[in-house]
């Protein structure tokens, strides 16, 4: 405007001038508020659509885990959680909506949503942040690392994420400016509507790549190569010496969190199902080719999907030799009861007989008891019926020997041993069996003592006498007591005579 003394009629022009431009600045600024409040209302369409179509992956992943808990429920729980964090942010946000537009008569009235204190009062005092300020920010911050550690750092998503719901101190021509302040101070009612809006936004969004990733990441481990195992198709399932072998290696997919919902197999319902697979278990059947047929059932979209099962096994015929072999040794022991185990590899053991002197049947398949007699030898023989009626026979001779001498012991210790006069009157003679297959318990029923310079004295039973010890009372230091003819009894078989056991020393100190 020119300086100095104007005219009416120059005032009245300038004036005019002024007041044409407010009205074009004026317009302007509608416009502007109705275009944030027409893009707030698209952004509030999509996000409704965004919603549904999250809420229909995460019931998809819902009927997936119920269908195949051990791939899918791990994912299914992470989902809900991202679901229920989403959801509490989300109402936050569309609390701090409400309370912003509680005073608007008409929620489509953009051109009257122009004021700047409603949100400013709110957030901000002085040049800090008011509590719900801060709280804001907090929200904000909360969502966004919550969300990350159900990911873990390493997921792709995790950039994004922090990018997309980033509160930083903000770059500007002045320098930083604080995320808040750069965002919601002195911004038009509808500006900051449409940024929650946009915000929530954000949140679906988020939603929907996190639920995409846990689905594709299972897809894509499911058609992994990693996940292939070869399998051998043989063109029949047993063959002759002399035969070439015939047949055709195939790729099969395996996944060990896979569980069907049910296996038939030969009319029989499998229950056991370990590493993805049905464990078999029934009897082989007879001689010949024997059919494996049936389905594996899955449930897919709640629909049964059936898939087959046609194979065959062969069962061969039965062997004609005996494998006969004592569980301890091989010999059998006099005075023992010397476990055995006897079969015919292909003949069930209730068509398996066998005969010896002292051989009796125990309890457990192919299981008995050789209890021998007199003599050195034995002679088991055992003969089995084939599925053709044929019976083969064979046999095998054992030796027979007697329990070794067993070494004498005082205080449980065997050879020349070194103790105080006191400590011997008050120990126990012993007979042990050293290094025997056998646990056998031996009772010691006397023995003889022998001090330097004094008469051997003849003790009954396992304790030193009076007699006794008077003797070792009689006896120096460096004097070597000796302990023979130590006799002994087996405990649960008194009839069997077992040998002196041989003599121990002992050192006086």
């Amino acid at each position: 405007m020119a300086s100095g003394k104007l005219s009416a009629r120059q005032k009245m022009i300038n004036l005019m001038y002024l007041i044409f431009i407010a009205m074009i600045a004026m317009q302007m600024s509608k416009e502007v508020l109705s275009a944030f409040g027409y893009m707030n209302e698209k952004l509030s369409d999509n996000n409704v659509t965004a919603t549904e179509k999250n809420n229909a992956t995460l019931e998809n992943l819902a009927t997936k885990a119920s269908e195949q808990k051990e791939k899918y429920a791990e994912l299914y729980e992470t989902a809900k959680k991202v679901d229920e964090l989403s959801k509490s942010f989300n109402a936050y946000l569309d609390a701090k909506k409400t309370l912003f537009l509680e005073d608007q008569d008409d929620l489509k009235n953009y051109e009257a949503m122009d004021k700047i204190d409603i949100v400013n009062e709110h957030f901000f005092v002085g040049d800090g942040f008011t509590a719900e300020g801060q709280e804001f920010i907090d929200r904000v911050n909360g969502y966004r690392d919550n969300i990350i550690a159900l990911l873990n750092e390493g997921n792709m998503l995790v950039p994004t994420i922090k990018k997309r719901f980033d509160t930083s101190d903000q770059e500007t021509e002045d320098g930083k400016q604080a995320w808040l302040k750069n965002r919601y101070e002195g911004f038009p009612l509808i500006s900051t509507v449409t940024n929650l809006t946009s915000m929530q936004t954000d949140i679906k969004t988020t939603q929907s790549e996190i639920y995409g990733t846990l689905l594709g990441g299972q897809l894509e481990s499911d058609v992994s190569m990693s996940n292939y195992k070869t399998i051998l198709i043989p063109e029949k399932s047993a063959f002759f010496q002399g035969e070439n072998f015939k047949g055709k290696i195939v790729l099969g997919r395996y996944d060990s969190s896979l569980k069907p919902s049910e296996v038939v197999v030969n009319g029989r319902n499998i229950t056991k199902i370990e590493d993805g697979g049905a464990i078999l278990d029934f009897p082989a059947g007879a001689v010949g080719e024997r059919d494996v047929k049936g389905k594996f059932i899955f449930i897919e979209n709640g629909e049964p999907v059936e898939i087959e099962i046609n194979s065959s096994y062969a069962v061969i015929p039965k062997p004609n030799s005996a494998v006969i072999s004592a569980d301890k040794m091989n010999v059998v022991y006099r005075g023992v009861a010397n476990p055995m185990t006897i079969s015919i590899p292909g003949i069930p053991d209730n068509l398996v007989t066998a005969n010896g002197i002292g051989l009796a049947r125990a309890s457990g398949s192919g299981k008995y008891i050789m209890t021998p007699g007199a003599g050195k030898e034995v002679k088991i023989s055992v003969s089995g019926k084939l599925p053709n009626g044929q019976t083969v026979t064979t046999s095998q001779v054992f030796r027979i020997k007697g329990i070794p001498s067993p070494s004498g012991s005082i205080r449980k210790q065997i050879g020349y041993v070194k103790m105080p006069k006191t400590s011997l009157e008050n120990s126990t003679v012993g007979a042990l069996l050293e290094d025997f297959d056998f646990d056998l318990e031996l009772r010691t029923s006397g023995f003889t003592l022998k001090v330097p310079g004094q008469g051997a004295v003849v003790v009954r039973g396992n304790k030193m006498d009076a007699q006794a010890k008077k003797a070792i009372a009689k006896a120096k230091r460096g004097d070597v007591v000796t302990i023979f003819d130590i006799k002994s009894s087996l405990v649960g078989n008194s009839t069997y005579k077992i040998k002196s056991a041989s003599a121990v020393s002992i050192e006086i100190q």
